[in-house]
């Protein structure tokens, strides 16, 4: 950055800090911010679901037939349906989860996961489809992009 003319100066931080570029440091710094939340719901929960612990529904997002257990948060815009979102998951802005279980997560803004089973531990990028196509034979299809990491149990 020096090189092309940037100005470029350290600074002490104060308090605690987590390098976030790993899975596993990301996913606790996302369960220490979530422990923090308070709970609020400005979107919408239908009748037949269950909203438990410290939750933050944002605006625009929609709760249906659903789980969601605290602390977690549900982004604007996001649908939630047919699913058990669990304690510690972030879901970002206009997500679209069905039929999938999934906690102790980070899902990046426009995922979209359909009939995935259940997820755990896991980070989903920005864009991201996860799907399971009903079709046979079943197999496990994946187009992944440079640097990622894959668990399959």
């Amino acid at each position: 950055m020096i090189d092309h003319g940037h100005h470029v100066c350290s600074e002490q931080l104060q308090g605690w800090w987590i390098d976030t570029g790993k899975l596993t440091p990301l996913l606790e710094a996302n369960r220490l911010i979530l422990e923090t939340i308070a709970p609020r719901i400005d979107g919408t929960v239908d009748a037949e679901s269950q909203i438990d612990g410290r939750v933050v529904i944002e605006a625009g997002a929609a709760i249906i037939r659903s789980q969601v257990r605290g602390p977690a948060i549900i982004g604007a815009g996001t649908r939630i349906e047919d699913s058990f979102i669990g304690p510690f998951t972030a879901v970002d802005h206009d997500c679209q989860i069905v039929r999938t279980e999934i906690e102790h997560s980070v899902i990046l803004p426009r995922a979209r996961v359909i009939g995935a089973g259940r997820l755990e531990d896991s980070l989903l990028g920005r864009d991201v489809e996860v799907t399971r196509s009903e079709r046979r034979p079943r197999a496990t299809r994946m187009m992944v992009g440079d640097h990622c990491q894959i668990d399959l149990r």
